[in-house]
């Protein structure tokens, strides 16, 4: 935990003098170990920071300003920036700013970690990667392969003029591999447990041993080569059984961005960026069917959105942005749930000291159904099984989308028939949700680690988490387009 109890004293005292309406300091200290190998060659990298964002509410308007000077020089001037900043948005600001009434929080925050990721060497997790690598090159096929692995902690310290003192520990790690098949000018991937870097998790060096890399090795390096002699996916409207790990990207993409108020109402419009789900649909709007529950859990033990408290000192919690396939709630901050007359939900995070906090998602989970996956197999009569993210596509309204994946298979009398390759399904997001019929059980829930989520001007990277299980939906376009 960071242990800079005295120069918040000093930076909140200067803010109370300074008449706000408003003011938080957040001191925030992060340290990293990324490790990426590529075909036996490591690429590491490593990094250290800490400082210092003060944002201030002055006339309605909002000011920030940071540092990584921490000396109380350093922090006196970017608390009169900040202030200097709001004053000076308020000449011009059009709408003032109310946030919504919060009790101050006084609370503390720590990853569980049954094993410390940093007393695991440099070196032993190198030779590991490289260790996968060579089990995946089962042929002359296998071009290229590639071992993650990445510890990750954040160190943070919130205050607030209303009261408000946070001190949150988060630890993360994880990792992934991929092998790369190429044969006549063809490409095929493969990658385990996901793609992009792998699987993340709010844990020790305990969740990275229990990824099992080194034992998928070999299967991954098959079925990469498998790929390349695979059938096409067809061109057709079809039953779709989606995996876990895609239905992270599908719950991500069209249903955790779409729910963030900023986008609502409009604030929010860069990264493909506004959103259909506008405020007058809320507690009306079919989204999807009624066995369709899509929560927003910052409490969700492990996740990468779990946290104990936001930036803005409101505490975690868990609701409904759909239930039983009704529009139920949003990703709010204090500013936007103010103006549908809420409380926050919680949901402001920034990502460093350097940047103001926004909106983000948490942990949005896809609650699990009642199905055994063998079953939910052996009840489809005909259609394709996808997993693995491979490409995706969205537009601004987070309405119209294409997904493409690394694997299929062809399903045939309930039965799991040959493999498919170029898989791509395409929809628009209510109607598609609507069409979901069957959600595997509990036994198959399973809590993905995304780090790359991208937002904002200027950009900022959040990492969130997303619990899903294999989903079915009827009358799928799939087969639209090939690489």
């Amino acid at each position: 935990m960071l242990n800079h109890e005295v120069e918040m004293d000093y930076a909140l005292k200067l803010l109370e003098r300074a008449n706000l309406e408003y003011g938080d300091v957040r001191f925030v200290g992060r340290k990293s170990e990324r490790i990426t190998t590529k075909n036996g060659v490591p690429v590491i990298s490593i990094s250290d920071s800490i400082g210092v964002g003060i944002r201030v509410l002055v006339n309605g308007a909002w000011g920030f300003a940071s540092t990584n000077d921490i000396s109380k020089k350093g922090i006196k001037k970017i608390a009169e920036l900040a202030v200097r900043t709001a004053r000076a948005s308020a000449l011009t600001t059009k709408e003032k700013v109310v946030l919504s009434p919060e009790e101050p929080a006084i609370g503390r925050y720590e990853t569980d970690v049954k094993k410390d990721p940093w007393a695991v060497s440099t070196e032993e997790r190198v030779n590991y990667l490289i260790d996968c690598e060579k089990r995946m090159r089962v042929s002359d096929r296998i071009k290229l392969t590639m071992g993650y692995s990445e510890v990750w902690e954040e160190n943070k310290l919130v205050g607030s003029t209303e009261g408000a003192r946070i001190s949150q520990r988060f630890v993360e790690t994880g990792g992934g591999i991929t092998a790369i098949a190429i044969e006549s000018g063809e490409m095929q991937t493969r990658s385990y447990p996901t793609s992009f870097g792998g699987d993340y998790r709010q844990a020790g060096h305990e969740f990275f041993e229990d990824l099992k890399l080194l034992e998928n090795a070999e299967r991954v390096g098959k079925e990469a080569e498998q790929l390349l002699r695979a059938a096409q996916c067809p061109s057709e409207v079809t039953t779709l059984i989606i995996s876990s790990d895609q239905m992270v990207l599908q719950v991500h993409e069209s249903c955790g961005h779409p729910s963030e108020l900023d986008r609502v109402f409009g604030y929010e419009a860069s990264y493909a960026g506004t959103s259909f789900m506008t405020p007058e649909k809320l507690n009306k709007f079919r989204y999807g069917s009624d066995i369709v529950n899509i929560v927003g859990d910052a409490t969700t033990p492990g996740g990468l959105g779990t946290f104990g408290y936001d930036d803005e000192g409101v505490k975690a919690q868990r609701f409904h942005i759909i239930k039983n396939g009704i529009i139920a709630g949003y990703l709010s901050s204090r500013e936007t749930a103010a103006k549908l007359g809420q409380k926050s939900t919680g949901a402001m995070r920034a990502d460093n000291y350097n940047r103001m906090p926004i909106i983000r998602m948490t942990n949005i989970n896809l609650l699990p159904g009642t199905w055994k996956f063998e079953e939910l197999i052996k009840d489809t009569k005909k259609g394709i099984y996808v997993e693995t993210n491979k490409s995706w596509s969205i537009d601004d309204r987070r309405l119209n989308f294409q997904f493409g994946t690394e694997v299929g298979y062809r399903i045939e009398n309930g039965e799991l028939k040959e493999m498919l390759k170029n898989c791509v399904y395409t929809g628009i997001t209510y109607e598609f949700w609507r069409s979901c019929d069957a959600i595997c059980s509990q036994e198959y829930w399973h809590l993905w680690g995304l780090r790359n989520c991208g937002k904002g001007e200027p950009g900022q990277v959040m990492r969130v988490g997303h619990g899903t299980s294999p989903t079915r939906f009827n009358n799928v376009r799939v087969g639209v387009g090939k690489w």
